[in-house]
């Protein structure tokens, strides 16, 4: 009899991409078992593109927080919480580790696991788990999704990542040649100079690359129109849910970006990739993927767009 697993992740965008290769080898290594995905409801589109995942148990955590005294944002939690109590899993597995990730968890029937407490993010967090795992913290993210899922189903971790989506049948034919600049991230310290931003931009366009900013919310469309205004031909897109954005990173020929969840989705896919950090560290959370990648720049070294212009042409 096929057994039910419940993964919990979340958020953000860069957290629920570095989950995926651990579903796909969960997948791979038990076959015997049907996956569930509890996730905010912007990364849902998202995680549906994923062909391990038997269902979708969408969160709206964020969006409740923004009405709290509406009475249908207290009708909807109701019956959010009814439907995860409603259902039983062999196992539940919170990759997230933070004690809201945690509590979703619980609220869930089944048996709970996660990181110890000298693992996880937020230690209170582990107070909730039936079953506790150590998991280096020195790993990077992929890594330590991977082990803690491996822990939890009984095999070992083995080989390269693999994040479950396909370039191939994401991408439009086209004949256009255009590179996707991912300036946009929610922490301001990971940003890169506007002023940069144009330099490199002009540099692509010189070797006929035409440019594509997208953008998340009013801040970023504003930068982005603004980086555009001065790059010969550039184009500012709609806003569009995440497949969709998933669908136009995949039809490029490069993407340029900082430390963001678009960066490891474009890395997840294997399109070439510079990416540009400014205040992270990219042996914790740097992009891992098939295709060419470089990255300029570390933790508080912001590169100049000289070495940015330079990762590109190594990758060319």
């Amino acid at each position: 009899m096929t057994g039910d697993v419940l993964f919990v992740k979340t958020s953000s965008l860069g957290d629920v991409i570095h989950h995926m290769p651990a579903l796909t080898e969960a997948r791979a290594r038990r076959p015997d078992l049907r996956f569930t995905w509890m996730v905010e409801e912007a990364f849902a589109p998202l995680v549906r593109l994923h062909p391990a995942v038997s269902e979708v148990i969408v969160v709206a955590s964020r969006r409740w927080r923004r009405s709290l005294t509406s009475p249908s944002t207290w009708r909807e939690v109701s019956e959010f919480w009814r439907g995860l109590r409603g259902r039983e899993y062999q196992s539940i597995i919170d990759t997230q580790g933070l004690v809201r990730s945690a509590l979703f968890a619980r609220a869930a029937r089944g048996r709970h696991h996660g990181y110890d407490i000298g693992s996880i993010r937020e230690r209170a967090a582990s107070s909730f788990y039936d079953v506790r795992h150590r998991v280096g913290r020195d790993q990077h993210a992929i890594t330590r999704n991977r082990t803690l899922t491996g822990l939890a189903l009984g095999y070992s971790v083995e080989g390269f990542p693999d994040y479950g989506l396909d370039r191939t049948r994401l991408s439009a034919p086209s004949h256009d040649r255009y590179a996707v600049l991912l300036h946009a991230t929610a922490q301001p310290a990971k940003e890169w100079p506007t002023e940069n931003w144009i330099a490199l931009g002009r540099s692509l366009s010189a070797r006929d690359y035409r440019l594509v900013l997208p953008w998340g919310n009013e801040r970023e469309r504003d930068r982005s129109q603004l980086i555009a205004s001065a790059l010969p031909g550039a184009r500012v897109p709609v806003l569009e849910p995440l497949d969709g954005v998933a669908r136009l990173i995949a039809s490029a020929a490069l993407v340029v970006g900082v430390d963001t969840g678009l960066l490891h989705l474009a890395g997840a896919l294997g399109v070439p990739l510079v990416a540009i950090f400014t205040n992270s560290e990219p042996g914790l959370t740097g992009p891992i993927g098939q295709g060419p990648i470089t990255v300029v720049g570390g933790k508080a070294a912001s590169p100049p767009t000289a070495a940015a212009i330079a990762a590109f042409d190594r990758l060319a």
